[in-house]
């Protein structure tokens, strides 16, 4: 991969992690508390929903911190090296923890009898995009794999 493109890839990691930093510290607390004040029967799902918001842009960056790894190890040439692996391994877990989070979330929100239709659709699609992404990680990771092998492979030959 090109020293450009990882370079690229790497400041919009710093970029990302940056606003979701200011999400968690300014956003989701301000957005949490005029929620409450706006809507005070369901002012007890204020400290939830922060917390909820918080963990999950925490699995964000982790994932970008397990991508920002993948590329320094492109960068090396150390791709097939069993350290990709673990990184692999992170973000996959990271996906499905976001992924729970919105089910609980989901399922919090009906439970308050606080979810219009518009709401539950998007954590509908958020689960969908979850176990899809999940997925997707799982795959690349078998292809991973494989490609190691048949390095590990070529080179007893070589």
């Amino acid at each position: 991969m090109h020293r450009i493109t990882i370079a690229v890839l790497k400041g919009l990691i710093v970029v990302l992690v940056g606003l979701l930093l200011f999400c968690q510290i300014v956003v989701l607390p301000v957005t949490a508390s005029g929620l409450a004040r706006l809507y005070p029967e369901f002012a007890d799902l204020e400290v939830p929903g922060i917390i909820i918001g918080v963990v999950f842009a925490v699995c964000a960056q982790i994932v970008l911190v397990c991508v920002w790894r993948l590329l320094s190890l492109v960068r090396i040439d150390g791709t097939f090296d069993e350290k990709a692996f673990a990184w692999v391994d992170v973000a996959l877990g990271a996906v499905v923890l976001a992924t729970l989070l919105i089910v609980g979330s989901l399922l919090l929100l009906q439970a308050a009898g606080a979810s219009p239709p518009s709401i539950a659709l998007l954590c509908l699609i958020g689960i969908v995009v979850g176990a899809g992404l999940s997925l997707l990680i799982v795959v690349l990771r078998g292809l991973l794999k494989k490609a190691s092998q048949l390095e590990h492979d070529l080179s007893e030959v070589v």
